[in-house]
């Protein structure tokens, strides 16, 4: 992009037509990208807006992203709207939607998809402005005033859907921990069997038992993890063994594996299956590698005396309200406190409190 003639900005782009309208996709160098998409809409009222208030809080994430990735990160398009006068000129004849596109100086960019990478990218040029030269391609749809962009703006949002947790986790090559949910689920034959990779629900007629979302959560619950901390080669062991302890007690999953019980029959009865017992059993493993270090396998052999049936009356408040399962914090540690009171630990203050408000 340069200014020509201190009247215009010019861009090599790309012509394309949608719903019989000319739009244009060009490369803008990532040190260009603050300067000409400047202009603030945060004051103004949501009816005078073309787009959602920025939040600032992903802001920096999405930098450091940037910055720490420089070698391997990747962006989709930013896509914005021009409200101004714009002149398309090809290249040559044979090649019509090849050219320069020419805009106004007076004209206004709004961007209409990618505010928060706009933000994003000007915080990761204050770190490492080398990046300046590199692009991202740029979507312009031109002569659009605020309905049409408020319009541009539901259309494009419409229909978006975000990826699920376990597809986040099945994909994400960075994250030491969802590398580490992988090659659980690839080890144990039980979750290799069992587990759903893509969704984060079970249909009623899966023969799968567990989702790979929920045993990323619950592992990184017994590890004690975030999603983007790292994690060491013994934590990778100490999180192997302790799932395969686990197993080797749920016999119920391992006859789910070997087809003489049915996923869908033990889905529906029992909760021993579902994330929040994920959860609720990598809470209490704590606790109980932490009391008893040295005979920590065999005491969890107390999780087969559990009565996992959702008939169960102690259940309900815990991990069931009216019959439905519930996830929330309490949920999970009021539940783990029934499995600790099976494997004989301490409860910690918190938990004592906890199980007195609920009494």
């Amino acid at each position: 992009m340069t200014p020509q003639q201190a009247f215009f900005y010019e861009f090599a782009a790309i012509r394309g037509y949608q719903a019989g309208h000319p739009y244009f996709v060009a490369m803008c160098p990532l040190n260009v990208i603050p300067k000409i998409f400047d202009f603030r809409e945060d004051e103004l009222s949501a009816d005078a807006r073309s787009q959602r208030i920025l939040d600032r809080r992903r802001i920096p994430e999405i930098a450091e992203y940037i910055v720490e990735n420089h070698d391997s990160y990747a962006f989709s398009s930013i896509t914005a709207s021009i409200d101004g006068d714009v002149s398309f000129e090809p290249v040559a004849p044979n090649q019509p939607d090849l050219g320069r596109l020419k805009v106004d100086m007076a004209s206004s960019f709004h961007i209409n998809d990618g505010q928060h990478r706009r933000a994003a990218i000007e915080m990761a040029l204050e770190q490492r402005p080398e990046l300046g030269s590199e692009t991202i391609s740029v979507v312009f749809y031109p002569d659009l005033n605020l309905t049409r962009r408020q319009q541009l703006f539901a259309d494009l949002n419409k229909n978006a859907v975000r990826p699920t947790s376990s597809l986040n986790v099945l994909y994400d090559q960075r994250n030491t921990l969802a590398g580490l949910t992988r090659e659980l689920v690839h080890q144990l034959p039980v979750f290799k069997t069992l587990t759903e990779l893509e969704r984060n629900s079970i249909s009623h007629t899966s023969r799968k038992l567990f989702t790979l979302s929920a045993i990323h959560q619950a592992t990184a619950k017994f590890l004690g993890k975030t999603g983007k901390s790292s994690v060491e080669d013994c934590e990778i062991q100490r999180a192997k063994v302790f799932w395969q302890a686990v197993i080797e007690n749920m016999p119920a999953w391992e006859q789910v594996r070997r087809g003489r019980l049915h996923a869908g029959e033990l889905r529906r009865d029992e909760i021993q299956c579902s994330g929040l017992a994920l959860q609720a059993i990598a809470f209490c493993g704590v606790t109980l590698i932490e009391t008893y270090p040295n005979d920590w396998v065999e005491r969890l052999e107390g999780l087969r005396d559990i009565d996992w049936t959702r008939s169960n009356a102690a259940w309900e408040g815990r991990a069931l309200h009216s019959g439905v399962l519930k996830k929330s914090r309490s949920n999970v540690i009021l539940t783990s406190n029934i499995l600790k009171h099976h494997l004989n630990l301490p409860l910690s203050i918190e938990e004592v409190a906890m199980e007195e408000r609920h009494v």
